[in-house]
């Protein structure tokens, strides 16, 4: 009745679930022979399918994985990396507005539209392109692989001799990890624990070993997933992919909640948690070894409210509301409803600390998920809880992959074959989609650490970000300014940290960048992710680099700033900061000297920034028009007056009770959530 580790009432579960999602994708398909139609969804989404699409776009299997990874390896702190977004909730309640006021179908048009630049659309939509496949989804195949490689374990007596040495010899490190920490060890097995330490760094120890670790199983696992996905959203479009948020969110809450009830028993009950969880793993600020503090915390709000604002999906999924307040109720009750699921998968975090730690620590933390997964549920269970799995990551990748159609189709498709018709726009996309997927299935396949690609996530769309930010409300912007900042941050905050400096020979076998300082007991690097000896069992030979290089600590170290002494939480609270500051300067300096955009369609722009949407298609068209005869006519709203260069407006009723009313919902959550850690504590 079994199929490797799955039993066959898992397979008919995960059969299910997939037939329903292809058969949504052909019932929607009819609904898709326009480019709005498939793209947007005909802008005709309510508040309900609002609230799905943006709690489908933002709860993904990744941040259920990659939350549990972090909270296992740093204990309650680890939960920043995703919750700090719960501050962001009140500042959705009017961002959302924002791209449904634009009226736009990208947010590559937002460029043109705003400095007339198709280039500088043009470049967006590339740049986008490449970072979201490479990025965003290449992480959720790397994500739903390593779940589903954590769920099909190899049995030990079909080992071959390369994997048994690999088990064996990550016990050894565990068993001496344990052993140091009653008495000193000897010379020999320091320096027999300083070569094992160093081959884990390099990914060659493992705590199990799966069916599909082998190229041929990972290519596998890639391509078929990649086909059920392209299959839905091809037919479908993104009508397809909002229904399937319907369904698939239930699914979501669902796997969500189902490893702690579980855990919990395994374990002996609630408890348990405080008896076999350290006590400074349930602090939610600092608390031990690679924990995340306050000023850290500061910095990752900082950039991703920056960076939100250039997502490609904005415009997709806040354009296809009926009106804004259905972009903006669906975008604060979606997220919501995301930030309790990430409450539950770090319960699952802390439930993964009490059963894998001493010599049953896992080698691998990204497997904790589905570690726990293989281990607590029965025949069914796994099954529903692979299927909601399956549902989250689908969701969001689906999302992501129709914003990414519609960029390659607007920004770069309609410019090379400018008499195409509607049919052969969406034709267009629909291949366009089947390329996105396969470079995304290349993508995973050269990944390997999930807490460095998120970190890559809080960075990439940072430069964007803040030229998509004072685009809304700075009239004195200049596109010159937008090319050179993103140009400029892209080179020296994401391709020489993460492309150049680690293949740099000069960089990564420099002394000097490759020093380390010691924290919490252990050696820990400045400038790189990750510091090895060349040769694992010699201790005395050279140090080399490897993982992200920190260029913006290098630059704060050369202008005489001492990053060697902060702590590791220090160290990317700094990188945070820098990356998110940066772009502002280089867009003000630059638009300072440059030529200010031309006037009659700064004008045009900002008038239809604050016409609100009207209720039916056909009185928005007369509200356009209206403004396009007066772009100034609601110049009044102005916060600073009617001839400031900033546009920002006062708050209407519904701004002023919307924020208030998410204050106080994301106080109630961060309260809820530190008192119910206090609880587990003891």
């Amino acid at each position: 009745m079994y199929i490797g580790s799955l039993h066959l009432l898992d397979l008919c579960v995960i059969a299910a679930y997939l037939a329903i999602i292809i058969y949504v994708g052909r019932r929607a398909a009819a609904a898709t022979s326009s480019e709005e139609g498939f793209f947007l969804a005909g802008r005709k989404l309510g508040k309900l399918y609002q609230f799905f699409l943006n709690f489908g776009n933002a709860t993904d299997a990744n941040g259920a994985v990659s939350t549990a990874s972090l909270v296992y390896q740093k204990g309650a702190s680890g939960v920043w990396l995703s919750l700090q977004t719960l501050f962001m909730n009140p500042y959705y309640w009017f961002m959302n507005p924002w791209f449904r006021r634009v009226r736009l179908v990208t947010v590559a048009d937002l460029f043109e539209d705003r400095f007339g630049s198709r280039a500088l659309a043009r470049f967006y939509a590339i740049f986008q392109i490449f970072a979201t496949v490479i990025v965003i989804i290449g992480f959720g195949n790397l994500v739903g692989y390593k779940v589903t490689a954590s769920l099909l374990v190899k049995p030990e007596a079909q080992w071959t001799s390369a994997e048994r040495q690999s088990v064996e010899g990550y016990r050894e490190m565990k068993a001496l990890e344990a052993a140091v920490q009653l008495a000193p060890l000897t010379a020999t097995e320091q320096g027999k624990l300083g070569e094992l330490r160093d081959q884990n760094k390099r990914g060659e120890l493992h705590s199990y070993i799966s069916w599909i670790h082998s190229p041929t199983g990972k290519w596998t696992y890639y391509l078929i997933y990649s086909l059920i996905v392209g299959g839905y959203i091809v037919m479908g479009g993104l009508a397809a992919a909002a229904i399937n948020e319907a369904f698939q969110g239930v699914l979501i809450v669902i796997f969500s909640c189902m490893l702690i009830p579980f855990g919990l028993a395994h374990i002996g009950g609630w408890d348990q948690l405080a008896a076999r969880v350290p006590e400074e793993m349930f602090n939610l600020l600092g608390g031990g070894q690679g924990s995340i503090g306050g000023w850290e915390l500061f910095g990752i709000f900082l950039i991703s409210i920056i960076q939100i604002h250039g997502i490609i999906g904005n415009m997709a999924v806040s354009g296809s509301a009926k009106d804004e307040f259905a972009a903006r109720f669906g975008a604060v009750s979606g997220t919501y409803a995301k930030r309790i699921m990430i409450i539950l998968w770090a319960f699952c975090g802390l439930i993964a600390i009490a059963i894998y730690q001493g010599a049953g620590t896992l080698s691998d933390p990204d497997s904790a998920w589905g570690a726990m997964a293989l281990l607590l549920l029965k025949p069914g269970f796994l099954g529903l809880m692979m299927a909601g799995l399956l549902a989250a990551n689908m969701s969001t990748i689906a999302a992501q992959t129709m914003a990414v159609s519609a960029l390659f189709v607007r920004n770069v498709y309609r410019y090379l074959v400018p008499d195409t018709t509607e049919h052969g726009m969406v034709r267009a996309g629909q291949i366009a989609i089947v390329v996105i997927l396969a470079m995304g299935v290349y993508a995973a396949a050269n990944m390997s650490n999930v807490y460095s690609v998120v970190q890559l996530l809080l960075t990439v769309n940072v430069p964007f970000g803040a030229a998509v930010l004072l685009i809304f409300f700075w009239r004195r912007l200049t596109p010159t300014a937008v090319w050179a900042t993103v140009i400029v941050s892209a080179v020296l905050n994401l391709i020489v940290p993460s492309w150049v400096g680690p293949n740099l020979a000069a960089v990564t076998h420099s002394p000097a960048l490759t020093r380390q300082v010691e924290a919490f007991g252990r050696m820990q690097p400045v400038f790189f992710e990750t510091v090895v000896r060349t040769t694992a069992a010699d201790p005395t030979s050279p140090l080399v680099g490897q993982g992200r290089f920190h260029s913006e600590l290098w630059v704060l170290d050369q202008v005489g700033v001492d990053v060697a002494s902060f702590s590791p939480s220090g160290r990317n609270a700094a990188r945070f900061v820098y990356d998110g500051l940066f772009p502002f300067a280089v867009l003000i300096l630059v638009s300072l000297f440059t030529r200010a955009p031309d006037r009659a369609r700064t004008d045009q722009f900002f008038g239809k920034m604050k016409t609100v949407v009207a209720a039916s298609p056909e009185l928005d068209l007369a509200e356009m028009e209206a403004t396009r005869l007066n772009p100034g006519r609601f110049n009044h709203t102005k916060l600073f007056g009617a001839n400031s260069s900033w546009e920002f407006a006062h708050w209407t009723k519904v701004d002023a009770i919307g924020f208030v009313a998410c204050l106080g919902v994301s106080t109630l959550i961060l309260w809820a959530f530190w008192m119910v850690l206090r609880m587990a504590a003891g």
